[in-house]
């Protein structure tokens, strides 16, 4: 992969790896801020490396939350992960992001062991999304296309600045230079787009959010996963976006953002590469 989100400083002494900052992870909404996906994404990476120390292969994560409650600027920065329990069928981590001395966002990953489903039924909705045709996918040069039930499929976002549903098909993006991306890393930073498939509207994106909540049944299949509106509310300058994720084979999971009407006007997702969230400057 060509772009990577951080560059790696290994400390022989033992102190925690410092993670710089590559122009990937530069945010849309104000210079010199991370993008939400980077900052989701790297704190997924820092409970995964928890899990190999652990050797925890027989768990699957089905919860993941990420608080992004201060500005997270393009500058060098380190994770902790704090193990709140560690059981047979159950784990639950919290792993924060620390920069210039203090945290600035943290995330909780729930973990559990998957086994036998049992026999009974019980009522789901219908839920389906569609991927792009084969001729509509991202580009090599591109991580991600756009979608709204107005336009279809295009790579343009100020394309679907429309009151339509909106829809988002991605491609994984290196959390740390040299390593590839695991499937847990790629939908954890992308949980954060939910807030652009939510939250594009007729004047584009003019909300921030200030979390990302993912619930998956399994992990993607592929490199390729994709977030399709499901419900949207908003009032008073607050709106609570919900989208389904999914891959080429169905739904697996959802995502949720809490955000706020961005007082400095919206972003445009078109000269920035589509880089979606961050907390406004305090």
């Amino acid at each position: 992969m060509s772009h990577a989100f951080f560059r790696a400083q290994s400390d022989p002494t033992g102190h925690p790896e410092v993670l710089h900052p590559e122009p990937e992870a530069s945010s849309g909404w104000i210079g010199g801020q991370l993008r939400g996906m980077a900052v989701g994404a790297v704190l997924a990476r820092a409970v995964e490396r928890e899990l190999v120390v652990r050797a925890r292969t027989d768990l699957r994560p089905v919860r993941w939350t990420l608080d992004l409650f201060r500005p997270v600027f393009m500058r060098p920065c380190t994770t902790r992960v704090q193990v709140v329990r560690d059981g047979r069928r159950l784990s639950l981590f919290d792993a924060i992001l620390i920069q210039d001395g203090r945290p600035v966002a943290r995330a909780g990953a729930l973990y559990l062991r998957p086994g036998p489903t049992p026999d009974g039924i019980c009522w789901a909705p219908a839920t389906t999304a569609d991927p792009p045709p084969t001729d509509r996918e991202p580009s090599p040069e591109q991580n991600r296309v756009y979608f709204s039930d107005a336009r279809g499929w295009s790579p343009d976002a100020r394309a679907h600045h429309n009151t339509a549903r909106t829809g988002i098909w991605h491609r994984p993006i290196a959390v740390v230079v040299g390593e590839r991306p695991t499937p847990f890393q790629f939908v954890a930073g992308l949980a954060d787009v939910t807030n652009v498939v939510t939250n594009l509207g007729s004047n584009g994106l003019e909300y921030i959010n200030a979390d990302a909540t993912l619930t998956l049944t399994r992990l993607p299949e592929g490199d390729e996963a994709g977030l399709v509106g499901l419900d949207r509310l908003a009032q008073d300058g607050i709106a609570l976006g919900t989208a389904a994720i999914y891959d080429r084979k169905g739904v697996f999971g959802t995502a949720t953002v809490s955000s706020l009407a961005n007082t400095r006007g919206p972003a445009d997702l078109g000269a920035i590469g589509a880089h979606s969230s961050q907390v406004p400057a305090r």
